[in-house]
């Protein structure tokens, strides 16, 4: 008798991460860079003493690592618990800060739930918010915000690059129709930073998120990019920590390891960018020859280089992802945020697809560490459970599979 507890819940030997856009592992070097702030240079980095000046030239040092990576001033980054931290303050900080001048603001369907609640909340407090509509790849046209923009409107809020598909928004041409006409422009840039090149003088932003642990960082850190001269009011009141913008002690560890984790994000982009581009590629060709009847979620070229979206019609995305665990497989059917949810993905549904559909369908997420290997290994396991899901389900409905 096999005495191993649960033996049927046990991991195999392989054990495959296809799930970096959820998060990343922190990389030995953010580790080490971290390690002395968790017990020796432990100070307060708004005390004076020694203690606290050391803390305080660590954060300034991770503050110019983080600026570096999205080419901004070191005194326009402010760190803060997150991305959604980051994506509440850049919309609710500069609602309340510009609602003299108008209510109407500007962002699209496929938001992070960050980016939608907080736009759901301000019309609740009387707010505009006006949700433009993507095409069949989850992107839109510059057109479409122009044509939105009124006197009234005085923030536009539209991602670098979705967590779900990958497809990369014009943001470039965006901000320089947003900034000709006097409105505040805002980016979430959480998952393209460390994959795409970030500039926020190129992309005209005013205000844009970041995320430590998408690059590898710790967990419970993130920034936000606030352009010199940008009004925002703060949305959590204490002392006078981050220029009175984000109150509370400030996360010196953390902090220490974002700085290193966006500087060695900034310096390995490019070939990052050819790895998981790669990687991206073989899996998608081979699930398109060896399995029948799917569908590529995003855009064709314009999209992460390491996320690969793709509906299963006939198999439930639930049941593929649990079927993928127990093979030692971890992905995911879109973000860990709203992972609890059994709703179809609000950002597949506004590609057009059908609910059916849109639970079908899987996101593979590739990181630093995957090679070829694992391309390998999820096409010795994926065909099999595709079709068996799909007898599965053509059987409990009386149909014929696909």
């Amino acid at each position: 008798m096999d005495s191993t507890p649960f033996p049927e819940t046990a991991l195999p030997m392989a054990s495959t991460y296809l799930d970096h856009n959820a998060t990343t592992p922190v990389r030995s070097e953010v580790f080490d860079a971290m390690e002395p702030f968790f017990r020796d240079r432990f100070g307060n980095a708004s005390s004076i003493h020694r203690f606290g000046q050391d803390a305080r030239a660590a954060v300034e040092e991770a503050r110019a690592q983080v600026a570096g990576l999205v080419n901004a001033r070191p005194g326009e980054i402010y760190f803060t618990s997150g991305g959604t931290e980051s994506d509440n303050l850049a919309i609710k900080g500069t609602a309340c800060a510009r609602k003299a001048d108008g209510r109407h603001i500007i962002t699209t369907n496929i938001e992070h739930s960050a980016v939608m609640n907080s736009c759901a909340f301000l019309e609740r407090e009387g707010f505009e918010v006006t949700y433009l509509l993507v095409d069949e790849n989850g992107r839109i046209d510059p057109g479409q915000v122009e044509d939105a923009l009124t006197d009234r409107t005085i923030l536009v809020s539209i991602m670098h690059s979705n967590n779900e598909i990958g497809t990369v928004q014009p943001v470039g041409e965006i901000g320089g129709i947003v900034r000709a006409r006097g409105v505040c422009f805002h980016t979430d840039a959480v998952q393209s930073a460390g994959k795409l090149a970030v500039d926020v003088e190129a992309m005209g932003a005013d205000l844009l998120s970041l995320s430590g642990h998408k690059i590898y960082g710790p967990k419970g850190v993130g920034a936000i990019y606030i352009r010199k001269g940008v009004e925002i009011e703060p949305t959590a009141h204490g002392g006078h920590h981050e220029n009175d913008v984000r109150s509370g002690t400030e996360n010196t560890v953390g902090i220490v390891g974002m700085g290193m984790a966006a500087e060695l994000a900034a310096e390995e982009r490019e070939s990052e960018f050819r790895h998981l581009s790669e990687m991206r590629d073989a899996l998608e060709a081979r699930i398109r020859v060896e399995i029948e009847g799917v569908r590529v979620n995003g855009h064709p070229q314009r999209r992460l280089p390491g996320t690969l979206n793709v509906s299963f019609p006939g198999a439930e995305g639930e049941s593929l992802i649990m079927s993928l665990d127990l093979a030692g497989i971890a992905v995911s059917t879109g973000s860990a945020c709203t992972s609890g949810a059994i709703e179809p993905s609000h950002v597949l549904l506004a590609l057009g697809r059908d609910p059916r559909t849109a639970l079908g369908s899987v996101r593979f997420s590739f990181g630093r560490d995957n090679t070829m290997g694992d391309v390998d290994y999820v096409m010795s396991r994926l065909p099999g459970i595709v079709s068996r899901l799909r007898e599965v389900s053509a059987a409990s409905a009386g149909q014929v599979p696909v």
